[in-house]
């Protein structure tokens, strides 16, 4: 399964820490509403989780040529693909390629999800 994705807030400012606890931010709420229609409209349906595990390839380009680091990324997408019903959890992934790709106006992130053959997990 193939989708793009809008480009991500980082690990830094997808949370915010307040008095009563810690709470996605407006920036990651939005990502993650965005994250979740691209989802139903690229699948052109609301889809069922995969409950097996999952490898991923991951790539990113970024909206400009600002230093960044990769694995700032992966939280919100991961978060967001958990709430559009992609998979049951996150922690479902057992494999993951991640890389940057070329800039793009905006940013998109494209992932890859194919299912992992449990003969596959027994020989890692």
């Amino acid at each position: 399964m193939r989708l793009v994705l809008p480009f991500p807030p980082t690990v830094n400012t997808y949370w915010r820490f307040t008095k009563t606890g810690v709470l996605i931010s407006a920036s990651g709420r939005i990502f993650r509403a965005n994250a979740i229609a691209a989802v139903v409209e690229q699948l052109k349906r609301i889809p069922k989780p995969i409950t097996g595990p999952v490898q991923i390839t991951l790539k990113l380009s970024p909206p400009d040529k600002r230093r960044r680091d990769l694995d700032n990324y992966l939280k919100a997408i991961f978060d967001s693909l958990t709430h559009a019903g992609i998979w049951v959890d996150d922690s479902q992934i057992k494999h993951m390629d991640i890389s940057w790709s070329d800039i793009v106006k905006g940013g998109l992130a494209e992932v890859n999800i194919r299912l992992l053959s449990e003969q596959k997990i027994q020989k890692r």
